[in-house]
């Protein structure tokens, strides 16, 4: 046994040891909030979309932003400044209200290829009307508010050509204009949409991004009394970010106090307090090294996962501190309890090893992180641990106020055909209760408020943002080929926008037509000789000078011998997000995707769609398909862990009684859990799977210390007082995470805390030994 002194430097270098640890991963370890890693692997073209768009697609980097709480002239005024702060931000890829900034979707270099990308001269070519049309409205124009605007344009572009595509290159089934700017229906508020360089699932580019748009509008709105209202995936990972790091605070400083608290009452020593986290901290930050060094980065799930097995590795030190008693040394008595704490550790570490095969990246962070958890936890309490520990003054066993307590239970009869019943019970409230079983829409596990989702849904819909549900996908061997599929859609799309089936729509095709699209409106531009002459009939009797519109005639014949534009040319310009956004090179292909706005008859659509190669992507069917297929590789793990926790039980305990004794509470416990959820309405979802693996591992040791301790009425007692703590410990950190407002980890809260409470009274009633003689003895 060391000295007090030796004590001293050995805890002093274990913490050392820790520090370090955590110094290291600090700097190494990168964590991800990508859900795409929690998700199985893709099979079907509609879940591989689905994956492709929750992380990189444009979808999941819009921002949507209205400005209300002023007059409309102020709102015009502070869209504009918003958006040119923004647009000179590069953590934004554009930011678009409207107005005159739209232009900015034809960069100067550009500019000459706007007779390829226009559609008015598609059935009348440009001849000498359509020009001398549109001098007569430059004269009109010239004596307008819109002078200044329109003056510095004319010699390069007399038709306005550049505000007719970039007209065209709003979105489909965009909001009104007032005042130069978007407005919704109402005229109250001005909009704005963003699109961040960062993906949806990049937790700090999205930070990043969404505080500088609050940062620009307090600057622009200062005194003004206009109040921001800010959407989209990026500000609800935010939003849920924020809010997760305050609950996690509140609740991590509720458990701390609790816990301290917790071990003073049942110990009375600051020493137990401390020594108890050794082995908690060795614990967590083993399984994060574990994860950094076997995959790139760790999921926040896994993390914040990973850090609730407090509620398993914390029982690990418990037991050792409370049988501890007089004339028993530290090292002896880890020893002794070895065998018993092993088999839990084994037998739970085995049921997390079977989602090391789920496919699943998440999961298998989440089964190397609790493996290395337990197994470093359970090593430290019985090789470390004792070496700390000062030789033991009083034995829990003669606590009057335990022996009280144990006696009461000895007196409870030893549950039998009573057990049959109530698992009878259950299965008929599983069964019979009405509501689906599984949930399977992934929406409901996100802990953003129902009414942010309402404002977002408002806000796209006055932003005639495409449905989130439908969209059409067509494939095709190479760019060019996709955007030929996709224009020979606009003709039975366009009917069915006719015909109120569909609001609006949008493809590649509409910012880049296909080179053979571009061909054609090349061949049927004016020469230089005959555009010459089209510009002095144009002229005659009018004020302009035919010589006054050179740069005009020089793009004219850009466009006409230029080489049709491509996607390739379109990097580092606005319509490049625009159409990477709707055609999506895969490599073998490439699938150029067509948003809806307003689908109200998928049917009809799909009628329409018949002889083409387009499909109908149902995103909602397809996310459902998901869950499901991932729900199947859980349940198939559980049942695998299920037989080989078992497995390891038989080999471990030997004797067919006690097996049972162990595993019945355990079993019941989680047929009662599901029943008890179903009795309240809840739908199971992934989290509250891994939940019951937790639970079981807790009912497991609660069994396994409560056979442990046989028929000696003491050891008895002092696995009492354990279970007691261990318990209580759980409880409250567990039901703490119940109270969050985040799914998931109220999930898990919930189903954690409901394991405890029945796995202890079952564990109690089931595992433990009755001894007649000892039932109405004294302490």
């Amino acid at each position: 046994m060391l000295t007090p002194r030796r004590r001293i430097v050995f805890a002093l270098v274990w913490l050392a040891v820790l520090a370090g640890a955590a110094w290291w991963l600090g700097a190494t370890l990168q964590v991800s909030g990508d859900l795409r890693k929690f998700m199985p692997q893709a099979r079907t073209p509609a879940q591989r979309l689905l994956m492709d768009e929750l992380g990189e697609g444009p979808g999941s980097r819009l921002l949507l932003m209205s400005i209300a709480g002023s007059d409309p002239a102020t709102l015009a005024r502070q869209s504009r400044q918003l958006q040119q702060a923004l647009a000179a931000n590069p953590a934004f890829q554009f930011v678009a209200n409207g107005g005159e900034a739209s232009l900015d979707a034809m960069p100067r270099e550009l500019l000459p290829y706007r007779y390829l990308l226009t559609e008015r001269y598609d059935q009348q070519p440009l001849g000498v009307e359509a020009l001398r049309a549109a001098l007569d409205e430059r004269l009109q124009d010239l004596g307008s508010p819109a002078a200044a605007m329109v003056e510095p344009m004319i010699p390069s572009d007399p038709t306005l050509e550049t505000l007719a595509v970039a007209e065209q290159l709003q979105p489909a089934g965009g909001p009104q204009q007032r005042q130069g700017v978007w407005f919704d229906k109402a005229g109250t508020s001005a909009l704005l949409v963003a699109q961040t360089r960062a993906a949806g699932f990049d937790p700090t580019g999205q930070e990043l991004a969404v505080g500088a748009i609050h940062a620009a509008f307090a600057a622009i709105a200062k005194g003004s009394g206009s109040q921001l209202v800010l959407t989209g995936p990026g500000a609800f990972s935010v939003e849920i970010g924020g809010r997760t790091q305050a609950e996690a605070q509140w609740i991590g400083t509720l458990d701390t106090v609790g816990l301290v608290l917790l071990l003073l009452i049942a110990y009375r020593s600051w020493k137990i307090p401390v020594l108890g986290v050794l082995p908690l901290a060795s614990a967590g930050l083993a399984g994060l090294a574990a994860v950094a060094l076997l995959f790139e980065g760790v999921h926040g799930i896994t993390v914040a996962f990973g850090f609730t097995l407090i509620g398993v590795v914390q029982d690990y030190p418990i037991h050792l501190f409370s049988h501890q008693r007089p004339g028993l040394s530290p090292r002896l008595n880890a020893r002794l309890l070895w065998p018993t704490l092993a088999t839990g550790v084994v037998a739970t570490c085995i049921a997390y090893v079977t989602f090391l095969f789920s496919g699943v990246d998440g999961l298998r962070q989440l089964a190397v992180f609790t493996i290395a958890g337990l197994a470093t936890a359970a090593l430290t309490t019985r090789l470390l641990l004792p070496a700390l520990i000062d030789p033991a003054q009083r034995d829990f066993a003669d606590s009057p106020r335990l022996a009280w307590l144990w006696r009461a239970i000895a007196r409870l009869p030893r549950p039998r055909w009573t057990l049959a019943l109530l698992a009878l019970a259950a299965v008929a409230v599983i069964a019979l209760r009405p509501g689906a079983f599984w949930e399977n829409d992934l929406s409901k596990l996100t802990p953003v408020p129902p009414e942010a989702l309402a404002r977002d849904a408002h806000l796209r819909g006055e932003l005639g943002a495409p449905d989130v549900r439908y969209l059409l996908a067509v494939q095709a061997g190479d760019e060019q080929a996709a955007l030929q599929a996709s224009e020979a859609l606009r003709g039975r799309l366009d009917t069915l926008v006719r015909e109120g089936a569909l609001a609006g729509y949008d493809m590649s095709a509409r910012y880049l037509p296909s080179e053979e699209r571009q061909r054609m409106r090349q061949a049927r531009l004016p020469d230089p000789l005959y555009a010459g002459a089209m510009l002095a009939r144009a002229t005659e009797g009018s004020p302009f000078r035919p010589e006054a519109f050179a740069p005009f005639l020089a793009d004219l014949e850009t466009a006409r011998t230029a080489h049709p534009l491509r996607p390739s040319d379109l990097v580092g310009t606005p319509l490049a997000s625009s159409v990477q956004g709707l055609l999506l090179d895969q490599g073998q292909h490439v699938t150029a995707l067509v948003s809806l706005v307003g689908l109200s008859r998928p049917e009809t659509l799909r009628q329409a769609l018949q002889g083409t190669d387009a499909q109908l992507m149902d995103l909602k069917e397809a996310s459902e398909s998901l869950v499901t297929a991932y729900r199947g590789r859980v349940l198939g793990a559980l049942g695998v862990a299920a037989l080989l926790l078992a497995l390891t039980v038989a080999i471990a305990l030997r004797e067919p009684r006690r097996i049972a004794r162990v595993l019945l509470p355990m079993a019941l416990t989680t047929l009662l859990i599901v029943a008890v959820l179903r009795l309240f309405g809840v739908e199971l979802n992934l989290f509250h799977l891994i939940a019951l693996i937790l639970a079981a591992g807790l009912g497991l040791d609660y069994a396994l210390f409560f056979d442990h301790a046989g028929d000696d009425r003491h050891d008895q007692l002092r696995t009492l007082h354990a279970l007691i703590v261990c318990s209580l410990m759980t409880v409250l950190v567990f039901a703490l995470l119940g109270m969050s407002s985040i799914p998931v980890l109220r999930a898990i809260g919930v189903t954690v805390t409901l394991g405890v409470v029945f796995n202890f009274v079952l564990a109690l009633l089931v595992s433990r030994e009755h001894v007649e003689e000892d039932a109405h003895a004294g302490p």
